[in-house]
């Protein structure tokens, strides 16, 4: 019975009960979509589709073409269409040319595309979690002595040991293989799972200790969506640190961060987002730059999230687009309305922790965590979809947390809790129309709050 029941449990069973369920809710999209007016398929993903579309599709004169600089020196050699046509449409041009077989091929091929994205990163924590995460839990597993017995077919205990990190593996890369959460977003249309890819890749990078693929990839994952530009921060302190890790006084830990090393590793990053900003830049001009990033910096979204500066926009959100018909405003309430000003805590917090804790190749996993924790937390913008950017490193980070079974459902309770909390304030105004806006700030507060504390918790006993 209880090989039966490992045998069940195999990683190869999660990953064609994983691949299964994600072509069935594809497939159910399509017929859903066809005969229901709320649709299955996320706004986004039609977003993209139309992007990919004016991509291909360049209109007469210069509508829809991408105008600069590169077809003014080449004439028909760039003449493509211009993504940023669609409105709304406010991500890399990378991602509307990798879903132009939507157009020409299939509608869902791009949800197939994020699917498979979704199996792999799944692989990615399986290898990780055998490789790098569970083995340092078996005495000697890396060493050579245990590679030389390996070869030599190894003793019960070694066979023992191999077989537990197995399961083990297979569990904790369940919790994202099955995870409802996020083969639901991707099976809907949201490319979350093309950046974690971009991540998971760098992460394996730099626990292989391959740097300068590891600052490539952070390159490339920057030039994505902006966020994982913290993950390089978290990473100087590792790079930089010398073989005995020995950090006596501020002027030798300043040494660990900038030093040969670290400044290579900002070179090669800077570098690639670099060229590739200036490749996307030299076809569609202007437009990729606002849409991209400018718009991001100045954004504001007055419509109800979890974060709480979402009332304060809504309620100030008039005067803001029209000055002119509003009263002056004084100079600290311009500052404390200003978007950028919310970047002040989170990025002090998200860049911060990563100096602070970024200091072993072993604990990076827990400080990318913490940052992408406090990255979403404090947000300007905070929706469910954001969960995705750190529930990718829960199951690596499980492992290496001392935490009691109460401790746990604590801490899930607390997690998931005050999401309802919030989710059972927000359907009375998204559904009944009711003005509850102060009341869900106040949920969002609490969410807030409770986030913190979870976060406290999981610090308070990560390799206790």
């Amino acid at each position: 019975m209880l090989s039966f029941s490992s045998s069940l449990l195999s990683f190869r069973n999660v990953l064609l009960l994983s691949v299964f369920v994600r072509i069935a809710l594809i497939l159910y999209s399509e017929w859903h979509d066809a005969r229901s007016v709320v649709k299955y398929t996320d706004v986004d993903y039609r977003v993209f589709s139309d992007a990919a579309s004016f991509l291909l599709h360049p209109g007469p004169g210069n509508v829809n073409r991408a105008q600069q600089p590169l077809r003014a020196l080449f004439g028909r050699l760039f003449d493509i269409g211009d993504p940023y046509t669609r409105e709304t449409y406010r991500y890399t041009p990378l991602l509307a040319l990798l879903l132009t077989p939507n157009d020409w091929l299939h509608p869902s091929f791009g949800k197939y595309i994020f699917a498979l994205c979704d199996i792999i990163n799944g692989i990615l924590i399986y290898q990780l979690l055998r490789t790098e995460i569970l083995s340092s839990f078996i005495p000697n597993s890396n060493s050579p002595s245990s590679s030389k017995q390996k070869d030599a077919g190894g003793g019960p205990k070694f066979k023992e040991g191999q077989e537990w990190i197995d399961k083990m593996s297979t569990l904790y890369s369940a919790i994202h293989l099955l995870n409802p959460m996020v083969f639901s977003i991707s099976t809907r249309g949201s490319s979350e799972s093309v950046l974690s890819l971009f991540v998971l890749l760098m992460l394996y990078a730099a626990l292989k200790a391959h740097w300068d693929l590891a600052a490539a990839l952070l390159g490339l994952s920057t030039h994505w969506k902006i966020y994982p530009l913290i993950y390089g921060v978290g990473c100087l302190g590792v790079v930089g640190s010398p073989g005995n890790r020995d950090v006596r006084n501020w002027w030798n830990y300043l040494r660990t961060i900038v030093n040969l090393k670290t400044v290579r590793f900002a070179v090669i990053s800077t570098g690639t987002f670099v060229l590739l900003g200036v490749g996307c830049y030299a076809i569609w001009g202007y437009p990729f730059l606002y849409e991209s990033y400018l718009y991001h910096l100045h954004r504001l979204d007055h419509r109800h999230n979890f974060s709480p500066y979402f009332y304060l926009t809504y309620l100030t959100y008039p005067s803001l687009l029209f000055p002119e018909t509003s009263r002056p405003l004084n100079p600290w309430i311009k500052l404390l309305l200003s978007p950028l000003t919310s970047f002040v805590p989170q990025m002090g917090l998200a860049l911060g922790l990563g100096l602070l804790f970024g200091r072993k190749k072993e604990d990076l996993v827990f400080t990318w965590f913490v940052q992408t924790f406090v990255f979403v937390v404090f947000n300007k913008v905070c929706t469910s979809q954001y969960f995705l950017w750190y529930l990718l490193l829960l199951p690596l980070l499980l492992p290496q947390l001392s935490l009691l079974r109460r401790e746990m459902i604590l801490y899930g309770g607390v997690w998931i809790g005050t999401q309802a909390l919030w989710l059972s304030e927000a359907y009375k105004l998204e559904f009944l129309g009711q003005q509850v806006y102060f009341g869900l700030w106040a949920r969002s507060l609490i969410y807030a709050i409770g986030n913190c504390y979870v976060l406290r918790g999981i610090i308070a006993n990560f390799r206790k």
